[in-house]
């Protein structure tokens, strides 16, 4: 009967730290935020009724613990992080502009500078994504682009790439900025 508590404080704990994390990228978001060129809302998740029902119960079963069995508040860490998360940061960080800033580019996981970027390319599907690769790691951060902002995204890399603020060493992944007609 003593593993599920000490199981739900560990869960807590890992919900604290992806709070803060997330915390820390809206506060990051709110200073870069006079210098958007290009953005979009953050898409919700496919299942998001589903994330805000269950920290719709989870407050309901932290009120159950604290009010109708009288349990100590620490006792209910782990379910109140999970609250905290499913209702107030997960909806806060899709206010988070993704797309594209004086400095950098706001990816699905977190905000790129354009000085660490090291190559690029775009992967046309069911949606348009832009692939962002890391200069001296091997790690690559995505993008997803609606379409009614792929033209002025393109266009508005190649005035980076242009103006030198994504310089690229050694070979580049395709932009679709080579014409093959300019061979002949």
């Amino acid at each position: 009967m003593r593993l599920l508590p000490d199981v739900l404080l560990v869960l807590g704990a890992g919900f604290l730290v992806v709070n803060l994390r997330l915390l820390f990228q809206f506060i990051h978001f709110r200073r870069l935020k006079s210098s958007a060129l290009l953005t979009w809302p953050g898409r919700r998740p496919p299942l998001y009724t589903l994330f805000l029902a269950v920290g719709a119960l989870l407050g309901l079963l932290i009120i159950y613990k604290l009010v109708v069995l009288r349990m100590h508040p620490v006792q209910v860490f782990g379910e109140v992080m999970m609250l905290i998360y499913y209702v107030y940061v997960m909806p806060l960080s899709l206010r988070i502009g993704r797309g594209f800033y004086e400095d950098g580019i706001w990816t699905e996981a977190g905000f790129l500078p354009y000085s660490r970027i090291g190559g690029l390319t775009w992967r046309e599907g069911e949606q348009i994504t832009l692939v962002l690769m890391y200069r001296w790691r091997n790690f690559a951060r995505r993008l997803i682009v609606p379409e009614p902002y792929y033209g002025a995204a393109r266009r508005l890399l190649r005035d980076k790439i242009a103006s030198n603020d994504i310089h690229f060493t050694g070979k580049t992944l395709d932009l679709g900025l080579h014409d093959e007609r300019d061979d002949v």
